[in-house]
């Protein structure tokens, strides 16, 4: 009996238990997170990677279709590839067709200057200037003037570009100048031919009377006596104005009398006139950059009764001072602190009694290095990647005489270049041992100052503050020409761009300080940078950033712009008084005037 309820209700108890779950349903299977489950009879399965992956279905591992070349991607893109699947993606300046497998060339934007759909002036006369997108400007070309969409030929006849002697011809968006007969050049300087046989005035002479056939001019005609030389006395037929002149035709300083008063009488010159001295020179000339009217910490030369150097030179009103040599060279370890002034006594300073040393060129070590201005001489100082090596510095050139003020190298040629503003010349020596200084120009200059060279073409550019004047010419001298001799106060710094064919300059005028730029023939003359600038001494043109950059003694910074004078940024500020700048592997090298 018991045995046979035991039997009942176990039979019992096993027909109410559920039926077996397939264990792709509850999840129990052991198929790979990357395959799916398929479920079959009872708690039968079988597992399947998923598209991408390949395994036995326990195990999946991803297919690299952009490997095994399983993708759709086109040749303009690249394939990347991801879990259980790729993507595509276009290359730069590729975009995706409707597919995003596809790519194709983005289509530039539209470019006015390219697609003709300008209004500029024709190409003969204006260039279009594309700023992206639609965006675009218009510039006359050289030779004509208007906004760009307008352009009219420009008559430069009429700005008496040539030579006087010289006849001009106009012509579209240019001119040239041919010599009159009885004279030989290329139309801007022509000179007499030799068989005339005239003397300077006389050439003078003819050149003022040819020239006065210009509308409006009032020019001087020199007159000369039956010899062909200069009269000691010249007058101004227009102004009344009177004056003395030298052998040479030169105004002898202080002669000049106003119209209606006695003229000056223009004999002899004394015979204890002397010539000015080298310290005189020099304090002529700082006085002259001061303005007359130097600052107390800003250093002047101080001359005796004969224009010689006072043995004692102090900087300005300071109590800075040291001992100088006959020829204002600084007698090392004389110089005080405030408080105390050095012995300079003769014993101190002997006078040089040696013959002026010959100013021959001592080359400099192979290697990189600076060249530079101080007085009397040119040195070169090595440079140690960017670093000056200062102990190494010595002299090149030695110039007894001289105030050397502007500095140039031409590169091809080795050789380099300066301004003399107590000589009022302009000299170039080579760097090869014991080659001797040659002066190219030594007439018709003043104050020479900035110098420029353009290797590429074999021309130098200068300033000459006195004149008010830019001129040009070859680099042995020849072909001189003057650029520019109106609008100018006081050029001073230069530089040219060879590449590009520009020319860069600075006119420290106190009561409108600017700079300006031209195309390398004095054309397309322009203002660059007139505000916010006080005193633009140096200048340079880094032709690898392609950046404008001065050093400004009156705001004292160091700033850059680009050639059409965008994008003006301040390098360096709190510049003591920097005179002359140079730029090299992105560094700045200045020079500055205060000792």
């Amino acid at each position: 009996m018991v045995l046979l309820i035991f039997y009942f209700l176990s039979s019992h108890a096993g027909d109410s238990e559920p039926a077996p779950v397939n264990p792709c349903y509850d999840g129990s299977h052991t198929c790979a997170t990357t395959a799916q489950c398929h479920p079959a009879t009872g708690v039968d399965y079988t597992c399947e990677c998923a598209s991408g992956y390949q395994g036995d279905g326990r195990r999946c591992v991803d297919v690299n279709e952009c490997a095994t070349g399983f993708h759709r991607c086109g040749p303009n893109s690249v394939c990347v590839n991801l879990p259980g699947s790729y993507r595509c993606q276009c290359r730069s300046g590729y975009e995706f067709v409707d597919d995003r497998h596809t790519c194709v060339l983005i289509a530039p934007p539209p470019n006015p200057c390219e697609d003709g759909s300008h209004n500029c002036a024709p190409t003969s006369q204006a260039r279009c200037i594309h700023h992206g997108g639609r965006s675009f400007s218009c510039a006359c070309l050289p030779g004509y003037a208007g906004d760009g969409h307008q352009c009219a030929d420009v008559d430069e006849c009429s700005e008496n570009r040539c030579h006087p002697s010289a006849t001009c011809s106009n012509t579209p968006g240019s001119f040239s100048c041919h010599c009159q007969p009885g004279y030989h050049g290329d139309g801007f300087q022509c000179t007499p031919d030799p068989a005339l046989g005239l003397k300077p005035c006389e050439h003078q002479q003819r050149e003022a009377q040819a020239q006065r056939t210009h509308p409006g001019a009032r020019l001087h005609i020199p007159q000369c006596d039956e010899q062909g030389h200069f009269l000691p006395l010249q007058c101004h037929g227009s102004t009344g104005f009177c004056w003395c002149v030298d052998p040479n035709g030169q105004e002898v300083p202080g002669t000049r009398t106003p119209p209606g008063s006695l003229p000056p009488h223009c004999g002899p010159p004394e015979p204890t006139q002397r010539p000015r001295t080298v310290c005189e020179r020099w304090r002529e000339s700082l006085l002259e950059h001061y303005g007359g009217t130097p600052r107390d910490d800003q250093y002047v030369p101080q001359c005796d009764d004969l224009g010689h150097f006072t043995p004692l030179q102090c900087h300005g009103k300071s109590d800075f001072c040291w001992c100088v040599d006959q020829d204002g060279r600084e007698v090392q370890g004389t110089r005080s602190q405030p408080g105390t002034t050095p012995a300079c006594i003769p014993t101190v300073a002997p006078p040089t009694m040696r013959p002026t040393p010959r100013p021959d060129v001592t080359p400099p070590p192979v290697g990189t290095f600076l060249l530079y201005a101080q007085g009397q001489q040119i040195g070169h100082l090595p440079l140690n990647g960017t670093r000056l090596q200062k102990d190494m510095a010595k002299t090149l050139l030695s110039l007894h005489g001289s105030i050397v003020v502007g500095i140039d190298y031409d590169c091809r040629e080795r050789m380099v270049y300066w301004t003399d503003v107590a000589g009022r010349t302009i000299s170039r020596a080579s760097l090869e041992p014991g080659a001797e200084p040659e002066t190219i120009v030594n007439s018709g200059l003043i104050s020479p100052e900035g110098l420029a060279i353009d290797h590429f073409r074999g021309t130098m550019y200068w300033t000459d503050s006195g004149l008010d004047k830019i001129e040009r010419a070859r680099l042995d001298g020849s072909e001189r020409r003057a650029l520019f001799h109106t609008d100018l106060v006081n050029p001073r710094a230069i530089a040219v761009d060879p590449i590009r064919g520009n020319l860069y300059w600075t006119d420290w005028n106190r009561e409108a300080p600017k700079i300006e730029m031209s195309s390398l023939d004095g054309e397309n003359r322009r203002i660059l940078v007139n505000k916010d600038i006080g005193l633009p001494n140096g200048l340079t043109f880094d032709p690898f950033s392609k950046l404008l950059c001065w050093a400004d003694a009156g705001t004292k910074k160091l700033e850059c712009t680009l050639p059409d004078g965008t994008g003006r940024r301040v390098i360096q500020n709190n510049l003591n008084y920097p005179f002359s700048i140079v730029s090299y592997a992105d560094h700045f090298y200045h020079t500055d005037w205060r000792r």
